[in-house]
């Protein structure tokens, strides 16, 4: 499986995203400069924390407009894989390929540490190595995680299965306790802990390769067996 880490000026997670699936999970990986990008041969894209333009606006609002953005949405609409933290969460919901929008933190500070997360939805192709409920730890490290959206989305939310991670103790105000959610489509996972820091004993949990390893696996199914 060939994964693109999308570079932004700003991004500094794309060398974790890197490590992660690269050197822990053993697949391809490209780190792929915003400017000079074809998303044309690759089976997966991840957009990395950071911050992506210097935050300016909001976080991920310039990156959002960008051309690689108009690539990454139609590899989204043919069904692959799109996989953003932490900014790159920010930068989905800016560019309209998930719903609601990330806000300042409720304490108004910048957040840096390991969080517990429940899986509410082990259905994805991004959960499926998950029990439902499960605990899971992650980092986070944002100012803007405060993910927000208006009722009636919220409903549909729910609706649709869509709330991937919740929040044990909320740290920053996320309506419904919110830390990932999915699009309908069930292809473009937004969230913002931070998994591909949780992917070694170094790192104080290993709860991260669970979502990568079911990423990778889900991949080869569609698109190796069938093929």
């Amino acid at each position: 499986m060939k994964f693109a880490v999308i570079v932004f000026p700003g991004s500094n997670c794309d060398r974790d995203m890197y490590h992660a699936v690269k050197e822990v999970m053993g697949e391809e990986a490209e780190l792929v400069w915003y400017e000079n990008s074809n998303l044309e041969n690759y089976d997966a894209i991840l957009l990395p924390g950071g911050f992506s333009y210097g935050d300016y606006l909001r976080g991920g609002a310039v990156a959002a407009t960008s051309d690689v953005m108009k690539q990454v949405r139609e590899h989204a609409q043919k069904g692959k894989p799109v996989l953003g933290v932490c900014n790159g969460f920010q930068v989905l919901t800016e560019s309209g390929l998930l719903p609601g929008a990330l806000m300042r933190n409720k304490n108004l500070s910048f957040m840096c540490h390991q969080e517990y997360l429940v899986v509410e939805n082990n259905e994805t192709l991004f959960t499926t190595d998950y029990e439902k409920e499960e605990l899971v730890r992650f980092p986070i490290a944002h100012g803007e995680g405060n993910y927000f959206c208006d009722e009636e989305t919220l409903k549909k939310l729910k609706e649709n299965n869509q709330i991937v991670f919740t929040y044990e103790n909320n740290p920053n105000g996320s309506v419904a306790d919110i830390a990932g959610i999915i699009n309908k489509e069930g292809n473009v996972l937004g969230m913002m802990p931070h998994p591909e820091r949780a992917v070694e004993a170094i790192m104080g949990s290993y709860d991260g390769v669970k979502l990568f390893k079911a990423m990778i696996k889900n991949w080869r199914q569609t698109y190796v067996t069938n093929a």
